[in-house]
């Protein structure tokens, strides 16, 4: 590692041989910053201090640096192979026993500490379930022998607190009971799988159920807009659903991560990760979760460009949506109504396809199928997407329609996600209310002061 003052021919070589500008480079970084919920003013000079050895970039902004060079190269850049001192490299791997790892990611987000803090998301973790040993883990886990005895009411409380703090999060938001979610994951959901049980049955539910808090607590830092955090509450998710069940639920966990990813406009592994989970899942599953695990394979084409592909994907997703063939799993029940979820999907998809008449008639379908009390920020989300689309087509008056019935749901709610949706409404807006068109200007003042 370069000595201070001293110039960083560590990172230099790297940057040099990602064959970017610096100027191009701080742009990346700021992007995967935004994506983590941090603004930042990196500019050329400051990637000039770094490699100068004048300075070494603060906080999170040494991960940034090395994902962004990542994605550059198409390999993985540690913060230790651009010469970083201090920089704090985490991941769900890093313990090699999920229960552990749960534990202390639950007690982390509880103490505010800071490698938790400053994790950022990473596309290499994307890919993290391709090359996990589940054999391995398994054997290790199943060699602890703990002296309490678990039983099923045990397992079934730990679904009740998850369900409810789910209906919550729908309503208010990923911030609300983050703390608590995260607390009984420490101190009593996970450190209920060092427990005896009283047969493989219990046993496999009990992770079963511990995986879907997991999911819960990574779902909830998701709408906070902390994807580092909810990244690495995935990969543990994905740990312990191997345990519960290594073809769906450990497929659904793919999906996660994939979901994740592509949220952030980050398609790299996404198919990859996505067929991954069908052949896992395939012929193991319902029509309903074999249905959301199609729409994601989709919408993973589709942001790569692989249009055919895409199309005939989505035809699976319709396909096994209408089997009858079993109840659905409590794990992807999670998403809410299946028929909502890949409506909602195959909206995104042709929005990526450029195909704005396709996304209305999606986004449309997708608020019939859901509850509108039940799952407020879902809707809240369809019309802001919604308006998104009309105004692709031209359809002022329309668009602003749907962006005011968005903003009267979201009122409320502790979640990045609906503020990015707001903040996403300005620009239109502007350009709305310098034609004159009615309702823009008002529309614009809510988004103002629902922002502040």
């Amino acid at each position: 590692m370069p000595t201070p003052n001293q110039p960083n021919s560590s990172l230099r070589d790297v940057i040099s041989a990602s064959g970017c500008t610096f100027d191009a480079l701080a742009k990346d970084v700021r992007r995967i910053a935004a994506e983590n919920g941090e603004i930042l003013q990196t500019n050329k000079s400051a990637i000039s201090h770094w490699v100068n050895g004048a300075r070494e970039p603060s906080g999170r902004v040494g991960q940034y640096l090395a994902e962004a060079l990542s994605r550059r190269l198409a390999r993985t850049v540690t913060p230790t192979e651009i010469g970083l001192r201090g920089q704090t490299e985490t991941s769900a791997t890093a313990n090699p026993d999920p229960v552990v790892a749960a534990t202390e990611l639950g007690r982390a987000d509880v103490d505010r500490r800071r490698f938790l803090a400053i994790a950022a998301f990473t596309t290499a973790g994307v890919a993290m379930p391709l090359a996990y040993d589940h054999e391995a883990t398994s054997r290790m886990l199943r060699a602890r022998t703990g002296g309490v005895l678990v039983g099923a009411e045990d397992v079934d409380v730990v679904r009740q607190i998850t369900t409810a703090f789910s209906s919550a999060d729908e309503r208010l938001g990923g911030g609300h009971g983050l703390t608590t979610v995260t607390a009984y994951l420490a101190d009593t959901a996970a450190p209920m799988l060092r427990a005896r049980f009283p047969n493989e049955a219990l046993r496999q539910a009990a992770f079963g159920a511990v995986a879907e808090l997991a999911y819960l607590a990574g779902w909830k830092h998701h709408d906070l807009g902390q994807e580092g955090a909810a990244q690495r509450y995935y990969q543990v998710g994905y740990q312990l659903a191997c345990e519960a069940d290594p073809n769906g639920h450990a497929a659904w966990m793919m999906r996660a991560l994939a979901h994740q990813a592509l949220s952030l406009k980050q398609p790299h592994h996404c198919v990859d990760l996505v067929e991954g989970a069908l052949t896992r899942g395939l012929g193991r599953v319902d029509g309903q979760t074999e249905a959301l695990l199609h729409i994601t394979h989709a919408r993973a084409y589709a942001a790569t460009g692989e249009k055919p592909s895409a199309a005939r994907a989505l035809l699976a997703a319709e396909d096994a949506l209408l089997r009858e063939d079993g109840p659905q799993p409590s794990y992807s029940r999670v998403s809410g109504p299946a028929a909502g979820t890949v409506a909602s999907h195959t909206a995104r998809t042709l929005t990526d396809l450029a195909d704005h008449p396709g996304t209305e008639v999606q986004h449309r379908a997708a608020l019939t199928r859901w509850d509108p009390i039940q799952y407020k920020r879902v809707h809240a989300l369809t019309y802001a997407d919604l308006g998104d689309s009309l105004a692709a087509q031209a359809r002022a008056d329309e668009a602003i329609a749907a962006w005011s019935q968005s903003l009267t749901l979201m009122e409320g709610m502790t979640s990045d996600r609906t503020r990015k949706a707001i903040s996403s409404l300005r620009s239109p807006l502007a350009i709305y209310q310098r034609r004159k068109v009615p309702g823009a200007a008002e529309l614009a003042r809510r988004a103002r002061e629902a922002l502040a």
